[in-house]
């Protein structure tokens, strides 16, 4: 037998077995959802995934000509006024608006407006 044909049929067995473990006596499919005792999701399983955090100042758009001629000591114009909130993203989503602090010689952010659940749902659609 071949390399790929034991792959193969190792893949077939585990995935029967799955199917065997989503289903009751009675051969109704079981729902995986896990649930806390109040019938909320249980959200422990993705607590420990990591995300990505990052503060936005500002962007600005620029033709690949003024790009190239960049050099140090240039000084790029940016969409936002200063003291204007900086964006607070997630994964490249906006989750929050903030401010610079400074704390041990480090920047950090104080939230000054987190967009509420509902309204980052509603931009996702």
């Amino acid at each position: 037998m071949s390399e790929e044909q034991d792959i193969s049929d190792q893949w077939a067995e585990a995935m029967e077995e799955e199917n065997q473990q989503n289903q009751d006596d009675s051969g109704q499919e079981v729902s995986q959802e896990r649930t806390q005792a109040d019938g909320s999701p249980d959200l422990d399983v993705i607590l420990d995934i990591p995300v990505r955090i990052s503060m936005e100042v500002g962007s600005t758009a620029i033709t690949i000509r003024n790009l190239l001629q960049l050099n140090q000591g240039s000084v790029i114009e940016l969409d936002r006024l200063a003291g204007e909130p900086l964006d607070v993203l997630v994964n490249g989503t906006l989750i929050a608006h903030g401010e610079v602090v400074v704390v041990n010689d480090k920047f950090g952010i104080r939230m000054t407006d987190v967009i509420s659940p509902s309204e980052r749902i509603k931009k996702l659609r």
